[in-house]
């Protein structure tokens, strides 16, 4: 492998059994960093243990730039949406969802999100254009048989209402889950996975531990969210999806449960979450 990107934390630990980073964006730099080559952002991953990705789009370019990748690279497969708060400010919003609907065809697809609702950053006069997007997206998800990936932020009750009228999708993760217990086993009774990333590592998430605690085994996935979201020890820097292992671990922990166990229940959870394996990725340690 080359020389890992200057500012970029160091590789940890590899996990005894492999895993998936079921929401990354590789096409995504923070703070003006420079982002790491595909190939080598894979070959880190793999060499700790993370052996598959799932490449999340947020707007028509990274959705393209996702298909394109995983056409190009067996062991990543594509998410295509428009994230809530890029839909509530598009001009184009019903010409970027037939978009999204047209992209969602290609077999490399295998979800479509990150969608839902996003009430951080939109204001109130601009929610009713996220809600519709977030129809259509269930919608096309159901129209392909894809997994449908959801992004909540200060929504919880009307993310629900909307799934609940619209009719839940066969398959359902909550990306980086942000939830408490109360609200976890909400999701769980719509049949959810629910998806950690490195906010579980949080000093100040015990609610998000106690909502892993609460989730069965069966229903457990992890992500990164990379570059964001890094996990405890390098809170406040870039994340990538070789940091995966330091997320895993601290969840084994909450959980009491043996790490290779765990990671095996994650992979296999992750595969039924996104409708069957794809290749893993081999790390080129030349």
């Amino acid at each position: 492998m080359t020389a890992l990107t200057e500012g970029w934390p160091e590789a940890p630990e590899p996990l005894p059994v492999a895993v998936v980073d079921n929401h990354c964006h590789l096409d995504t730099r923070i703070r003006g960093g420079a982002l790491i080559p595909v190939d080598e952002a894979l070959d880190r991953a793999a060499a700790v243990g993370v052996t598959r990705i799932v490449q999340v789009g947020c707007d028509l370019e990274g959705s393209r730039w996702a298909v394109e990748v995983a056409r190009r690279e067996p062991s990543i497969v594509a998410a295509v949406a428009m994230h809530p708060n890029d839909a509530a400010r598009s001009e184009t919003l019903e010409a970027d969802l037939a978009e999204i609907d047209r992209l969602a065809a290609d077999p490399v697809v295998r979800a479509v999100g990150e969608t839902g609702l996003d009430y951080f950053r939109t204001g109130a006069d601009m929610r009713p254009r996220q809600q519709h997007s977030f129809r259509e997206h269930i919608r096309i998800a159901k129209r392909h048989d894809r997994t449908l990936v959801i992004h909540d932020r200060d929504a919880h009750d009307d993310v629900l209402a909307i799934l609940d009228d619209e009719g839940v999708p066969e398959r359902v993760v909550m990306h980086c889950f942000s939830g408490d217990a109360e609200f976890a086993q909400r999701c769980l009774d719509r049949g959810a996975y629910l998806s950690f990333a490195g906010t579980v590592t949080f000093k100040n998430a015990e609610y998000l531990r106690e909502a892993l605690r609460i989730t069965p085994r069966d229903r457990i996935l992890v992500e990164t969210d990379a570059p964001f979201l890094t996990p405890t020890p390098h809170r406040g820097e870039p994340n990538a999806s070789f940091l995966v292992p330091h997320t895993v671990r601290s969840m084994a922990q909450v959980l009491d449960a043996d790490l290779a166990e765990l990671c095996a229940d994650i992979a296999a959870n992750t595969d039924r979450a996104f409708g069957g394996q794809w290749p893993t990725r081999v790390a080129n340690v030349s």
